[in-house]
């Protein structure tokens, strides 16, 4: 365990030495993206928020579906296309939140 700590230690610390010249070297980046004002900020975050939102919908629905299908399925093999059928409904709200995203992003 402690070889796993020191290890992952080292690797942080070298990501960290490693990445300081990625960001140096990303500065002419950083003034194009400084061009952004507050409402494009702001519209953007408002873009992003229907597919995060509609993914964590999308989870809570599926963690008590995927733990019902599991048990039906394993009491009986042939109801394994109804449990994806009802797995597929639970995820189209996320499918409907990331629809959602791009068509607010066609509008900025």
């Amino acid at each position: 365990m402690l070889a796993n700590v020191a290890l992952f230690g080292l690797g942080l610390v070298g990501v960290t030495l490693f990445g300081v010249q990625d960001v140096l070297a990303a500065e002419p980046a950083a003034a194009a993206a400084a061009g952004i004002t507050l409402g494009q900020g702001l519209a953007l975050l408002g873009v992003g928020l229907p597919t995060g939102l509609a993914a964590i919908g999308a989870a809570i629905a599926l963690g008590p579906i995927g733990s019902a299908s599991l048990a039906v399925i394993a009491e009986k093999p042939e109801m394994f296309g109804r449990t994806l059928i009802y797995m597929g409904l639970a995820e189209g709200i996320a499918i409907y939140g990331l629809v959602m995203s791009i068509l607010l992003l066609g509008k900025i």
